[in-house]
């Protein structure tokens, strides 16, 4: 018989662990180190190589200057955004999340301290004589980390005084094998109120950082200069651009209405910007090309210059307008300096895209389907084709500038009107290509708009529509004539002794503020601006087609003070500016050792 254990006793032995007892020795895994001195030697030089390897690729990929800026990053983006709308956006919250964490490209090294590339400007010295042109910030997001680039002018915009979403999409196109687009934006924006906010809030956290104080006190003192900084870039050797158009559902024929669109634009926005831009040759709304002539030109003009005089803030500042680079007849051209003149106007931004295509098939190039079709798109062209047209048209305004107002000011006649397209007609025959619509197209416009005479301009035989593939610096009197300088600018209403100085003097800023500047000035009045503003050279910024360093130094020595970049740095990218800068001071350090 067996005797079996109380129950409780068993169940006391199931849970009992099992204890062994330890050896005495002690043992060493292989993974341990004998010697924990030179172990902690090993992990320290490591860690250090480790950091200083992220540390390094930091400084990489925040220098403007690293090839995977301009050979990596934008073909990744064309891959990533078919749609060149959407790569734009892309790009742009790119760039405002990383210069929030201080990791945004930026240009390092001497940058402009030798002053080699410095020019001067509305009374300003300039660092440097690049700028971007508007439409890369329409809104004024990322002023900051476009100024980090290295240019010596943002331009932002175009800002209309409501917001309004512009045309439908799709409406920017890529032409690849030209490093080109086409766009019909259409002027979207989110109107005067909500970039003037945007500004505002820019002004107070400059105004913050630097021990200011946040509150409307610390935005006067940066506003009147106080802090050494210009008021709109708050950057020293830096200007901030502003540009303002007229809504679309504005109707161009209702002047008054124009008028005030632009005013209510200089209201909001005029405090913040360093220059005023108005925009009155975007190709993609319609009748704004209308106003360029010189009547209507004129009355927009002398509003936007009073309502610029009596912005609230110590300096004021300055206004230039925007021209098509369609309009360049003769007549059309001396129409826009007469109303330059007549409202007291700083200067002219020349161009803008064009309604023009470029030849479908220059000299030894093959044009893709894909572009072809792109080029049948409708709006605006921008692209290097067109730097010769821009080179030409910046010397003949700066001739007309410098020739003055004409003595019996006539109508100029209505700007060319763009061609449009045709109506819907049967479909193609099969034999009927892509590239034979654009050959159309190319006479089309060949017939509708006057084709620019380099000759007539520069004296330089005409380069034609093949792509530009060499650059010839301009002609030289002298060794000693310097590569970058302000032309000559010949004063039409002062005595002949002036018209040789070679620097402009600072511009007459008229500080007094008129009591209704929402209401046009009268002729008689804009001509006595005109002679108040006469002893100030006429400033001319050049846009269209510029790419190069040496491309910039040629429209510098037409007749520009300012060589502005868009469509380059789409396709070259961030570090575009700054290539450009540095091909420049190649080019004179190369002269110089002449």
């Amino acid at each position: 018989m067996t005797i079996r254990a109380p129950p409780v006793r068993l169940l006391c032995q199931a849970v009992r662990p099992i204890i062994r007892n330890a050896p005495l020795h002690a043992t060493r895994n292989a993974s341990t180190s004998s010697n924990p001195p030179l172990n902690r030697a090993r992990n320290l030089i490591y860690g250090s190589a480790a950091l200083a390897a992220v540390s390094l690729g930091f400084i990489y990929v925040t220098d403007t200057r690293a090839s995977v800026h301009e050979h990596i990053a934008p073909p990744v983006l064309r891959l990533l955004f078919p749609d060149a709308e959407d790569a734009h956006h892309a790009g742009t919250r790119a760039l405002k999340e990383l210069y929030t964490f201080g990791a945004h490209p930026r240009e390092r090294g001497a940058g402009d301290s030798d002053g080699k590339l410095s020019v001067e400007a509305f009374g300003h010295i300039l660092a440097n004589p690049i700028g971007i042109s508007g439409g890369l910030d329409k809104n004024a997001e990322i002023i900051d980390p476009l100024l980090a680039l290295g240019p010596a002018v943002v331009e932002v915009g175009g800002i209309t005084p409501l917001p309004q979403a512009g045309n439908p999409q799709p409406r920017v196109f890529r032409i690849a094998s030209q490093n080109a687009l086409i766009n019909r934006y259409g002027l979207n924006s989110e109107g005067a109120d909500v970039v003037a906010m945007r500004l505002r809030q820019r002004v107070r956290e400059y105004a913050y950082s630097h021990d200011f104080g946040i509150d409307e006190n610390a935005e006067r003192l940066v506003l009147d200069g106080q802090t050494g900084v210009p008021p709109g870039s708050l950057v020293p050797g830096r200007l901030l651009a502003v540009q303002i158009a007229k809504n679309k559902l504005t109707p161009d024929t209702d002047l008054d209405a124009v008028v005030w669109d632009h005013v209510y634009c200089v209201d909001r926005l005029g405090k913040y910007a360093d220059i005023l831009v108005v925009n009155v040759s975007s190709p993609n709304t319609p009748g704004l090309r209308s106003l360029q002539s010189k009547k209507p030109l004129t009355q927009i003009l002398s509003a936007v210059v009073n309502a610029a005089n009596a912005v609230d803030r110590k300096t004021k500042p300055v206004v230039m307008v925007k021209v098509s680079p369609d309009e360049d007849s003769e007549t059309q051209i001396q129409g826009i300096v007469d109303a330059v003149y007549e409202s007291g106007v700083s200067g002219v931004i020349v161009g803008n895209t064009t309604m023009k295509r470029p030849a479908a098939s220059p000299a030894g190039y093959i044009l893709p389907e894909k572009d072809g079709r792109a080029l049948l798109e409708t709006g605006g062209y921008s692209g290097p084709q067109l730097f010769s047209r821009t080179k030409a048209l910046v010397a003949k305004y700066r001739k007309a500038l410098d020739d003055g107002p004409s003595e019996n000011p006539l109508e100029s006649p209505p700007p060319s009107k763009p061609s449009q397209p045709a109506a819907p007609s049967a479909p193609d025959h099969p034999e009927s290509s892509v590239v034979e619509k654009i050959e159309a197209s190319v006479k089309r416009d060949e017939a509708n708009l006057k084709p620019m005479d380099d000759k007539s301009a520069t004296g330089q035989g005409h380069r034609g529509r093949e792509l530009h593939t060499g650059l010839e610096l301009p002609e030289r009197s002298s060794e000693n004539h310097p590569i970058i300088r302000l032309p000559e600018r010949n004063n039409p209403l002062s005595s002949s002794d002036n018209k040789t100085s070679d620097v402009p003097a600072p511009v007459a800023i008229n500080t007094q503020t008129p009591s209704e500047h929402s209401d046009p000035a009268p002729a008689s009045q804009a001509s006595g601006r005109s002679k108040a503003f006469a002893t100030a050279p006429k400033v001319i910024f050049a846009s269209g087609g510029i790419t190069t360093g040496e491309e910039a130094l040629e429209v510098l020595n037409a007749g520009a003070s300012v060589a502005m970049m868009y469509t380059g740095i789409v396709y070259g990218g961030v570090g575009t500016v700054g290539r450009v800068k540095s091909e420049m001071r190649k080019v004179i350090d190369g002269q110089s050792k002449k």
